[in-house]
């Protein structure tokens, strides 16, 4: 299955383990809750889906990778004890408690959360000497003689063994005591958390011409040569800081990140088009509704990659401006609630107590290790802005019905300026659906804008929450299934040239 698939199984699993009936005890008892085998190539995001489930589930999370470990680290040291069994005395050998048991109990005390999921990464590449601990580990839930705690679901993590040389087999007697999940790689998958991660748009319009090299692991007499999700996301960040750092991204710094040779030549090469593609056509005046019918015509006369790539170029530019829409409507509706809270307890509280609740809810959020950034961004923005009004008004003598008034004026002018930014967004959208529909029209060029603006989770919230004319008329208008098929095939066909282009100038 795919790693979405695969994550939602994992959700309603945490979900089952974690269900209690009237007695407050566990519907599936403890020694009937397998822990969770997620196996798959490297780089397929794997790893990163546990703090999206942990969150998402409103549990606790720790994360080992196994192959750091000791015997000793996982199972804990050696102590001599004295007992008296009867009558007489006995040295008994005890072990102080395993580092990993020990660190779930530190996250309890840390967050507050009681269940929680034990996440152990590489299970299945441990040394020889500690082998026999992640057996005892998967069949009884115990490290050495301490158990994991009760409400805390085990998930672990493995590679094939034709990835990693240093995979052991598991037996089946283990394999019958857990619950595996194999992953594979899926782009569309993988783009619709490449939109929501702001995934530089250069790479997800790529990998939209060039599917088959989003994930690729090959073996040469050179070695290993290889691209995976992992490496496509880094890569990505890179160019962003790059760009604002004024520095260009080549092959050379591609194949640091992407290591197979002729992807990351075929992608600097694309990237430096691409770049190329927002001089030329004059990207940002497009945006604006500004075009001559001298760029329409050379649009019209330009190969269909050079479409598809300007396509990208509008969605992309479209992408961050729905993504900033979305982070401050998180911030207005976030603000109101405080505004709210200050009106309703305007005779018992004044505007530092509710700027001291703003703190305090975010550092309980983040003591909890429940926000995801965006959110933790919301939060820093809100508390900002409480702030600067309470230090402006701080030492002045008003009635604290007068200081809300003041402040419920500046919260106007926030929410006033996220109506404009609404405006101008929509007004953008609809530039870019009129210039489209005078380039290309009811084309596959307009398929491939319809189908990345509906793969996208922020262009959905605009639209949704906005409406757009233009969009409806063409997502009902246009026959999905056909003209996908169609648009993968040329691109399929696109491809090929390319190679076959690649490797007669190498």
């Amino acid at each position: 299955m795919d790693i979405k698939r695969a994550k939602q199984e994992i959700k309603d699993s945490i979900e089952a383990y974690l269900a209690k009936d009237e007695f407050g005890e566990y519907l599936i008892p403890a020694i009937r809750q397998r822990p969770i085998l997620l196996m798959g190539a490297p780089g397929i995001g794997k790893t990163q889906i546990m703090e999206q489930i942990a969150r998402e589930c409103k549990v606790g999370l720790v994360s080992y990778t196994i192959t750091h470990h000791t015997r000793q680290s996982a199972v804990g040291l050696p102590f001599i004890k004295e007992k008296t069994f009867g009558s007489e005395s006995f040295s008994v050998t005890e072990y102080t408690m395993s580092e990993i048991i020990a660190s779930v109990y530190e996250k309890m005390e840390k967050t507050g959360l009681k269940e929680g999921i034990l996440f152990i990464d590489e299970i299945n590449c441990v040394s020889e000497t500690l082998a026999p601990m992640m057996l005892q580990f998967l069949q009884g839930k115990t490290f050495g003689n301490q158990k994991v705690p009760e409400g805390w679901v085990i998930v672990t993590a493995g590679n094939p063994p034709e990835y990693n040389k240093s995979v052991r087999e598991f037996d089946v007697v283990t394999l019958d005591r857990i619950k595996r999940i194999d992953v594979q790689p899926d782009f569309e998958v993988w783009k619709e958390y490449a939109y929501e991660q702001g995934i530089h748009p250069a790479v997800i319009s790529y990998l939209e011409l060039r599917r088959k090299n989003f994930y690729r692991m090959e073996n040469t007499v050179d070695g290993r040569i290889f691209a995976t999700a992992r490496g496509w996301e880094d890569l990505s960040r890179l160019i962003q800081v790059y760009e604002t750092l004024g520095k260009d991204v080549d092959r050379e710094v591609v194949c640091q990140y992407i290591q197979h040779p002729m992807i990351a030549k075929d992608f600097a090469a694309y990237l430096a088009l691409y770049n190329k593609y927002k001089t030329d056509y004059a990207v940002e005046e497009l945006l604006q509704g500004k075009w001559t019918q001298i760029t329409i015509q050379k649009i019209r006369n330009a190969s269909l990659d050079e479409h598809l790539s300007l396509v990208g170029l509008l969605n992309g530019k479209l992408s961050q401006l729905f993504t900033e829409c979305y982070l401050t409507d998180s911030y207005i509706t976030k603000l109101y609630e405080y505004m709210v809270y200050y009106r309703d307890n305007l005779a018992n509280i004044s505007l530092k107590a509710v700027c001291q609740k703003a703190e305090n809810d975010l550092e309980s959020a983040r003591k909890a290790e429940l926000l995801t950034r965006n959110e933790e961004k919301t939060f820093l923005r809100v508390n900002t802005f409480l702030e600067n009004i309470w230090l402006k008004m701080e030492g002045i003598t008003q009635a604290e019905c007068d200081i809300y008034e003041k402040v419920k004026e500046a919260f106007s002018r926030e929410a006033d300026g996220l109506e404009k930014q609404t405006e101008t967004v929509d007004q953008t959208l609809q530039n870019v659906f009129d210039f489209m529909e005078a380039a290309f029209g009811d084309s596959q060029e307009m398929v491939a804008f319809i189908t990345e603006l509906n793969a996208n989770f922020y262009s959905i919230w605009f639209i949704r929450e906005n409406g757009s004319d233009q969009y409806y008329r063409h997502n009902k208008g246009l026959l999905f299934d056909d003209r996908q098929k169609l648009i993968l095939g040329q691109m399929e066909e696109l491809e090929s040239t390319m190679k076959r282009g690649i490797t007669d100038g190498v």
